[in-house]
């Protein structure tokens, strides 16, 4: 970071400053104000930043699975004998970035062993356009499009168009890794003749749904007709076609098949071009195959050996508060993420898997990262859960709101209380020695929940859980 001024280098110091100070006040890990402070003392330090890592950076984006596939993408490399640079605390807006810059660079603005470094960023979906300039990723990975947060982003159109935009006027020629399965986001490839597109996909038709979900987000092509399906694999993301204007979706690069889904781990036959591998992952669901895939394609497309990458699936384990475990008073604790209606209903199918007498805490918040307009959750599938006899305790900001939509699936919960810390103790008396709790939670509570169970039971933080 050759001719840092004293701008930067005073911007570096007090952004060290308030991240330490977040942390002596307990007011959590410091993973974004150092970044806000820093990056608005010195707009250019992103970049500057950036520019020093000699492996370059792949980005990871998209609605869901992005803090799995950054973890998954970061393990190859450290096993491919690189140092990722990663913001593994999920902190992916452009403060949150910084943040991990900040912590990574010396008092001169300068990055230890740069030529070692490989940056493993994951972004916000709606951020990423603002940071690709800056960012310069040699490999950026696009997982899917699902509304989220519709008092945020709004449709997922839009969200679409705005990759699209930047990348119209982004000059490098950036490898892009896309799910094929998703037209959205397979879209991507169309504009972008000159760039190098490695797309991932399933292909095994035997883990598809029955037929289409309410929750499906990406019904017409760009043409205006409607998308057909020969296989779907969870809300709009399958095999597709268009049979107006012959828009279908590419073959894979990278893919999945003879796909066995189990209880708390699933094995797969894993296809990078012509190499063939089975891997067994210790993640449950269909959607943990697609963070896997898209870990696999990002590896291939940075040149990372495939051993590496099989490796790093069959031995990283979860991130941080996805299908994390803790082991609390003789039970088994598990935390599932589920924010939007496409996420609840792949951890539901998760879900169905188990054994009736599993509890389930459910918890819904309706912060600022959560989204503040929780009708989402009429548009999941909640009706399946009616079918199991499962222990259910409903906890959250909105416990009422969940409690009512549950009681409009038939389901009835034991108890519905609000305070989440009140609301886990009586999940644990509920749920006999040697038994399960499955946690199913937005984002906020799954950070005031993961945080409960970190102190409980010895757990690191989150900001300082190795990889």
């Amino acid at each position: 970071m050759a001719g840092v001024g004293i701008r930067e280098r005073g911007a570096l110091l007090l952004g060290r400053g308030a991240g330490e100070a977040v942390r002596r006040l307990g007011r959590g890990g410091g993973t974004a104000l150092p970044g806000l402070v820093a990056g608005r003392l010195a707009p250019g330090l992103l970049e500057a930043c950036a520019s020093q890592l000699g492996h370059g950076l792949i980005t990871v984006t998209g609605t869901n699975g992005k803090t799995t596939t950054s973890h998954l993408i970061s393990a190859a490399a450290r096993i491919a004998g690189l140092h990722p640079l990663h913001n593994r605390s999920g902190s992916n807006l452009e403060r949150g970035v910084i943040s991990t810059f900040v912590g990574e660079v010396d008092g001169t603005g300068t990055m230890p062993g740069a030529a070692d470094r490989l940056g493993v960023i994951e972004l916000d979906e709606a951020v990423w356009p603002r940071l690709l300039p800056s960012l310069r990723p040699r490999v950026a990975v696009f997982l899917n499009l699902f509304r989220d947060q519709l008092d945020r982003y709004g449709e997922v159109d839009s969200v679409a168009e705005g990759w699209q935009r930047a990348l119209a006027a982004y000059p490098f020629l950036t490898t892009l890794v896309l799910n094929v399965d998703d037209p959205s986001v397979a879209a991507l490839a169309e504009g972008n003749a000159a760039r190098e597109v490695i797309g991932f996909g399933i292909e095994d038709v035997g883990v598809a749904l029955d037929g289409a979900e309410h929750a499906s987000d990406a019904r017409f092509c760009v043409c205006g007709a409607t998308y057909r399906y020969d296989a779907v694999y969870m809300g709009h993301v399958g095999v597709w076609r268009c049979d107006a204007c012959g828009r279908a979706r590419p073959t894979p690069v990278v893919s999945a098949r003879n796909i066995r889904l189990g209880t708390d781990s699933t094995t797969f036959e894993l296809v990078v071009g012509r190499e063939v591998t089975e891997v067994t992952i210790p993640l449950a669901g269909l959607y943990s195959v697609y963070n896997a895939l898209a870990a696999a394609a990002g590896a291939h497309a940075l040149g990372l050996p495939l051993e590496a990458t099989t490796r790093a699936l069959a031995e990283s384990g979860p991130a941080f508060g996805r299908q994390e475990r803790f082991a609390l008073d003789g039970r088994m604790v598990r935390v599932l993420l589920a924010k939007n209606p496409t996420g609840l209903n792949e951890v539901i199918r998760t879900l169905l898997a188990l054994p009736d007498d599993a509890t389930l805490l459910a918890l819904l918040n309706d912060g600022i990262q959560d989204g503040q307009d929780v009708s989402w959750i009429y548009d999941a599938d909640l009706e399946r859960l009616a079918e199991r006899e499962f222990r259910l305790i409903v906890s959250g900001d909105r416990a009422d709101d969940l409690a009512l939509r549950c009681a409009v699936a038939g389901l009835e919960p034991r108890m519905v209380e609000r305070d989440i810390a009140f609301a886990l103790n009586a999940a644990i008396a509920a749920t006999p020695v040697g038994g399960r709790i499955e946690i199913i939670a937005t984002y906020t509570a799954m950070m005031a929940i993961r945080g409960m169970l970190a102190t409980r039971t010895g757990a690191q933080p989150y900001w300082e859980s190795t990889e």
